[in-house]
């Protein structure tokens, strides 16, 4: 059950068990979670500014828009806004200042202490 103060985060995923097992993960680490199967979703909530989101995780490799445009995107609307890419190319990758990238596969304890340095 996650509290009333819980950290919000949009998880950004195309693949449906991938998406549902960090999904899950985050909700026992008491996180409250929003979910989007690709970019169109995602900013679909993040326009929504009344709606308060703590950190975006997001895939790398969506279709149509990728991560990091996705990323450029939300933080023209959210410019705060922390980014977590998550990809199984992490070696391949730079990450943008001030974003951040966790290797998949990765543990519920790796998620969870990446999780927990971003917020703080």
């Amino acid at each position: 059950m996650s509290s009333d103060n819980a950290s919000i985060i949009l998880v950004v995923e195309d693949d449906a068990i991938v998406r549902m097992l960090i999904v899950d993960v985050l909700e026992e680490l008491d996180f409250k979670v929003l979910e989007a199967d690709g970019s169109e979703q995602a900013l679909e909530k993040l326009k929504d500014l009344s709606q308060p989101i703590d950190l975006m995780m997001t895939d790398v490799g969506l279709p149509i828009m990728d991560g990091r445009e996705l990323a450029n995107e939300a933080r023209a609307l959210r410019p705060t806004l922390p980014v977590l890419f998550a990809s199984g190319y992490a070696d391949n990758i730079e990450v943008p200042q001030g974003m951040h990238l966790i290797g998949k596969p990765f543990s519920i304890d790796q998620l969870r202490d990446k999780v927990k340095s971003i917020l703080g």
